[in-house]
């Protein structure tokens, strides 16, 4: 998936990484892009890693060289939700919001759907036979798909809404 148009694009902003890049920054980590340059097709990117604990910020600079812009785009995506609240997740909410944001069609529905129609259509045209078994058949996959689709939208709904609690949790109104 390509973000970004351009290169230039990227800096002064934070992404979310989504690819661990050994001995620099772990899948779920914030990176501040602070300068990049396009060398032919490659591109060079200079980004501050920050890492938060209870005492201090503890930051440090790395500089990455990826084949593409796309490269760039699979390894880290912008996300200012995640940005913005960072301090309020724990790093295991944070790689799960990835898992459940980056699933797609085709590798999550697909699976589910290709299994169920195996399944449904044995059964169907193997001890119901006939006409029946095809209606049937047919329903029942198309039922599968629109259930699939439909599970896909409602879990990552439930993620986000999930996130939202967790940020939202010390927020209220105070009557005196």
């Amino acid at each position: 998936m390509n973000y970004l148009l351009n290169i230039d694009e990227a800096i002064d902003r934070k992404f979310l990484v989504t690819k661990a890049m050994r001995g620099q920054a772990d899948v779920g980590t914030i990176i501040h892009v602070m300068d990049a340059e396009q060398q032919g097709a490659a591109v060079i990117v200079y980004y501050r890693v920050t890492r938060y604990n209870e005492k201090f910020h503890d930051y440090q600079d790395y500089t990455a060289k990826f084949e593409n812009l796309a490269a760039f785009c699979k390894w880290a995506q912008p996300d200012n939700f995640i940005a913005r609240n960072y301090e309020c997740f724990s790093l295991r909410d944070i790689q799960h919001y990835i898992k459940i944001k980056n699933r797609s069609f085709v590798s999550f529905c697909l699976p589910i759907i290709i299994i169920a129609a195996i399944i449904i259509w044995c059964v169907s045209l193997f001890v119901v036979k006939g006409v029946v078994g095809i209606i049937i058949g047919s329903v029942l996959t198309v039922v599968v798909f629109i259930a699939a689709f439909a599970l896909l939208k409602v879990q990552k709904k439930k993620e986000k809404m999930r996130l939202y609690r967790k940020v939202s949790a010390g927020w209220g109104v105070v009557f005196e």
